[in-house]
């Protein structure tokens, strides 16, 4: 690789966006876990680095390898929205070791109600942050429609989770192992559109290719936000469907019956092992910058957009968070 940095771009992808494996290998850099732990002052001088090459002012002898790490960092911990550096539990670099705790304690602790109560709080706690702090930032959420989402979030998990605990009773043990998962797909599905409804209400903003703003559709959050809602489940599916098959297995062994406490810090384990691989994987399923043509957009914002630029502008450009 080139060392010489001054004509670096650095806000030019490294990987093709428009195809799965370049954005799988974009999101296995950005949400590398190990990035969750750096050095505030790390972080604070990777930002300063973009900055600086955004600006054409790069210290002379920077490496373009060095570069390349600063954005790494800065597209870990900053929002691409605001630039405004994110809560460490809402990046999506904290989902592999935040997820795979709450996702072997959901797991290991789905036969008794209260059990099913606490982790399922707790999960959807932990999702709301993560929603909010990866939403499209141009479309502002009070605190009301916050607690709103939380609220209606959590209650729709715990009820699904324990309404199917009671029907899954007399199911097979495997069965209600399975019954975290459906809870946290059902949740997925309310907590997302609440937390991001002002985007439903008033739409989100949509640029052009040299991204001039062209206005607010709600047809574009409408799609942004149910690929997030596709993604998360995604990103939680293999393990909570596979996890439990085999640590169905594995508790039958003589060995594993003997030693029951090391049942949770596996099943913690093979749930890390699992999120490190979804989380990219999930979060490339659909381009971060979506792309939409422009008669697929409100008829109001089409005749808006027409009147300006006429046939020059065929498609539009949004951001959907993840």
């Amino acid at each position: 690789m080139a060392s010489d940095s001054s004509s670096f771009n650095i806000d030019a992808p490294r990987w093709d966006q428009s195809t799965f494996r370049g954005r799988l290998k974009h999101f296995f850099n950005v949400t590398d876990p190990r990035t969750a732990f750096v050095s505030e002052q790390e972080l604070a001088w990777a930002k300063e680095m973009v900055e600086k090459s955004r600006a054409g002012d790069v210290p002379p002898g920077t490496r373009v390898e060095q570069l390349l790490y600063a954005k790494k960092l800065y597209d870990s911990a900053f929002h691409p929205d605001t630039g405004e550096k994110m809560n460490i539990i809402g990046r999506m670099s904290f989902q592999v070791p935040g997820g795979m705790i709450i996702t072997g304690f959901m797991l290991q602790f789905y036969r008794t109600v209260p059990a099913v109560i606490f982790w399922q709080w707790v999960n959807q706690s932990f999702n709301a942050l993560v929603n909010y702090t990866n939403r499209n930032a141009a479309s502002p959420i009070s605190v009301r429609q916050m607690a709103l989402s939380y609220v209606t979030a959590t209650t729709a998990a715990v009820a699904t989770s324990v309404g199917m605990n009671m029907w899954t009773k007399r199911a097979p043990p495997l069965v209600g192992r399975w019954v975290p998962f459906v809870a946290v797909a059902a949740a997925n599905c309310v907590n997302i559109p609440m937390m991001r409804q002002q985007e439903l209400i008033q739409g989100i903003c949509v640029k052009d290719r040299n991204q001039n703003e062209l206005g607010l559709s709600q047809r574009a959050a409408a799609i942004g936000i149910t690929q997030v809602v596709i993604s998360r489940i995604v990103m939680a599916a293999p393990g909570m469907i596979l996890l439990p098959v085999i640590m169905e297995r594995l508790e039958k062994l003589h060995f594993m019956r003997k030693v029951k406490m090391l049942h949770l810090p596996l099943q913690v384990t093979l749930a890390g092992c699992f999120l490190l691989f979804m989380v990219p994987v999930a979060c490339g399923l659909f381009p971060q910058e979506c792309e939409l043509p422009v008669s697929y957009l409100e008829p109001k914002l089409q005749d808006t957009i027409k009147a300006k630029y006429g046939d020059h502008v065929s498609s539009v450009c949004f951001n959907k968070g993840l």
